[in-house]
């Protein structure tokens, strides 16, 4: 007996924004996205751990080693960081402010919360933002 096909649930315009399905769908994709994140971090402390108890008398291999580990460290440090946006993000699903503008209160919409689901500001707003950024830097 052949298997049935599930299809996989999009969220769409033509549902009410931020309807049940569209929460339960975000929180899925979150908590599954941030159990990589600390299956990966683990794994790598792991690895580093390993790595520690290799020393060379070479000076190049040792000096190497240490760029990887400097390397490793800044990326582990970012997925931190990204653990603790997308906490931010499953809390605000709980408490029911997910999926709008933190500046504008707008909704930050579909197409944009698919492809970063973490977004906390609308398309305009982040742009906003980026200039006063960029005008800073600039400074």
């Amino acid at each position: 007996m052949p298997k049935k096909v599930v299809k996989k649930y999009t969220p769409n315009k033509k549902e009410k924004y931020m309807c049940i399905k569209h929460k339960k769908y975000f929180s899925e994709r979150l908590s599954s996205w941030r159990k990589e994140i600390v299956k990966s971090n683990n794994e790598n402390v792991i690895l580093n751990n390993l790595d520690d108890n290799v020393s060379s008398a070479d000076i190049v291999d040792q000096a190497s080693s240490q760029t990887e580990k400097t390397v490793e460290l800044r990326a582990s440090n970012r997925r931190r960081k990204l653990i603790s946006k997308i906490d931010h993000a499953l809390k605000k699903i709980k408490d029911g402010t997910y999926g709008y503008c933190e500046e504008t209160g707008e909704p930050i919409g579909l197409p944009r919360l698919i492809a970063r689901p973490i977004a906390t500001l609308c398309i305009e707003a982040q742009e906003r933002h980026e200039k006063k950024e960029k005008i800073y830097i600039d400074n």
